[in-house]
């Protein structure tokens, strides 16, 4: 893969991706160029030739067909959380780190779900909308203070762990599960189990990412083991609930109330309608997929990715990327550096070292860094060779990409 002069980098961004972003690109001359919507496959396919990075949200999905026919497509940006809208398995065989913001909107998110906990324990938005409606429906049935409620966390991650944060400040007990060991903070106790979880929580919290394991890991065996009158939150991945079951359970009174951002099929834009089964039924709060949508989680998120795309362009560097070896190297201070994607199989090294080799070559420095499918080598040279050497490199049968930064 021939490499583009620096100022000749092109970035892609979709999705209305916050301008803060747009300071780690220009500040080393890669133009910039922005579309407010998410793209169609067609569509983005016909607009990533000569696209060397590409910046997405949540709704653009960059599939198998997308790579396999954007053959400049250096990295990929998921400026949010979540990455499973990009093939990332396939990304990284075709050479394609793809980098996101696992830190930037964690308060934002964390401050939601507290924020919904106190309204579902108050039913303050059957309240509110009654008053809309010109009822006065003055009650306290029913409605509760969260201090000395228990608030059980699935998924005791980066937001998971903000939200016990905050619950804690309450006064409210913390408990979790999570399939990983983790460390509390402050006076949160793990589970066991996640029945144990259920059982043990007024109110429950999901955050965990979506995967094979998550797929409907709140179902209708798992709400009859809630309490009832208890309350469900997701703001995690639309198919970690079974909306069906969650709808039966709100309708029969077992829950007393739920609340969901994510749901297993959202609509494309803002324009397009809203279908669930959840719509209408009592203190159930239904938002967006608005977790992590304030100003300063988009600006954080900008300005994380950003920096993460634009130091890859600049260094080579993946550190942070989902589906890729990691490698951390300092800017190039002279000479070039070769950077080289190949089929993770033996003799791959030999056989560039000895191209290396039969060229004379003085490495400078040299790194490689394999995961179970590719290889990520970078390798610093005298200025002389490099580029022969990328040509010679690039022609092995293993190579899947390789470029050169000067």
């Amino acid at each position: 893969m021939p490499s583009p002069p620096r100022e000749e980098i092109r970035a892609l961004l979709l999705e209305n991706i916050h301008p803060s972003s747009h300071d780690s690109f220009r500040g080393d001359g890669i133009v910039v160029e922005t579309v407010s919507s998410a793209l169609k496959e067609d569509e983005l396919i016909a607009r990533l030739p000569g696209v060397q990075l590409l910046g997405i949200r949540s709704k653009t999905k960059v599939t198998q067909k997308v790579l396999e026919n954007a053959p400049d497509l250096m990295g990929i940006g998921a400026f949010c959380i979540g990455t499973n809208q990009v093939a990332l398995a396939h990304a990284a065989r075709c050479g394609v780190p793809v980098f996101n913001a696992p830190f930037s909107n964690t308060r934002s998110v964390a401050e939601l779900v507290i924020s919904e906990v106190i309204a579902l324990a108050r039913q303050l938005f059957d309240r509110s909308r009654e008053v809309h409606e010109g009822k006065w429906r003055k009650v306290a049935t029913s409605c509760y203070e969260v201090r000395g409620k228990t608030l059980g966390i699935v998924g005791y991650g980066h937001i998971g762990s903000q939200v016990g944060v905050l619950a804690e400040a309450l006064g409210m007990r913390v408990i979790t599960f999570d399939i990983r060991a983790t460390l509390p903070i402050g006076n949160t106790k793990a589970t066991e189990t996640l029945s144990n979880l259920l059982r043990s929580s007024d109110f429950v919290t999901l955050h965990v990412p979506e995967t094979p394991q998550t797929k409907n890991l709140i179902g209708e065996s798992e709400l009859a083991i809630m309490r009832k009158g208890t309350y469900l939150l997701n703001l995690s991945r639309g198919t970690v609930v079974d909306i069906p079951a969650l709808a039966s359970a709100i309708r029969s009174g077992h829950l007393a109330g739920a609340s969901v951002d994510v749901y297993p099929e959202e609509p494309e834009s803002n324009v397009d309608d809203f279908q669930s089964e959840l719509r209408g039924l009592p203190n159930v709060i239904l938002t967006p997929h608005v977790g992590g949508s304030t100003e300063e989680a988009q600006e954080a998120i900008g300005r994380e990715v950003g920096v993460a795309l634009a130091k890859f362009a600049r260094t080579g560097t993946t550190a942070g990327a989902v589906n890729f070896p990691q490698v951390e190297v300092a800017p190039l201070r002279e000479g070039q550096r070769l950077l080289n994607v190949h089929r993770n199989v033996p003799g791959v090294l030999r056989d560039i070292n000895k191209i290396v080799s039969d060229r004379d070559a003085n490495i400078r420095a040299q790194i490689l860094s394999t995961d179970t499918d590719v290889g990520y080598l970078v390798m610093d040279l005298d200025d002389k060779v490099a580029h022969d050497l990328r040509r010679d490199i690039a022609q092995l049968s293993t190579s899947i990409k390789t470029r050169i930064l000067t």
